[in-house]
């Protein structure tokens, strides 16, 4: 997938699609993922990942948001990463499967930074 075509998805006004649009377009790393897997799958995943950064005091973006809105997702969703440039941000991107909508964008802070 091209980088003006996520930096376009990512055009919503949440804070985790703001964050890694600015990450994208200051040279971000990004890869998005081939297959498609049930959104219910990453619902659970990042409920689990949410309860853990609560836990540990890890800063996220947008995953409690997440979390909804895969909850509510009923068709099969494809993933994306983006790496922030200076590596404190890791984002994670779910699309629709063909991959023309952001689903959800949640962002985790990484240790050491």
């Amino acid at each position: 997938m091209e980088r003006n075509l996520l930096v376009r998805l990512l055009a919503g006004d949440d804070e985790a699609s703001v964050a890694a649009r600015a990450a994208l377009l200051d040279d971000a790393a990004y890869v998005v993922w081939d297959g498609t897997c049930p959104a219910e799958w990453h619902a659970r995943t990042y409920a689990r990942r949410l309860r853990h950064t609560r836990r540990k005091g890890i800063e996220t973006l947008g995953l409690e948001r997440a979390v909804r809105l895969l909850g509510r997702h009923d068709q099969p969703v494809r993933l994306g990463q983006v790496t922030a440039a200076d590596g404190t941000w890791l984002f994670m991107l779910v699309l629709a499967e063909d991959g023309g909508e952001l689903v959800a964008c949640t962002g985790v802070r990484q240790a050491g930074e």
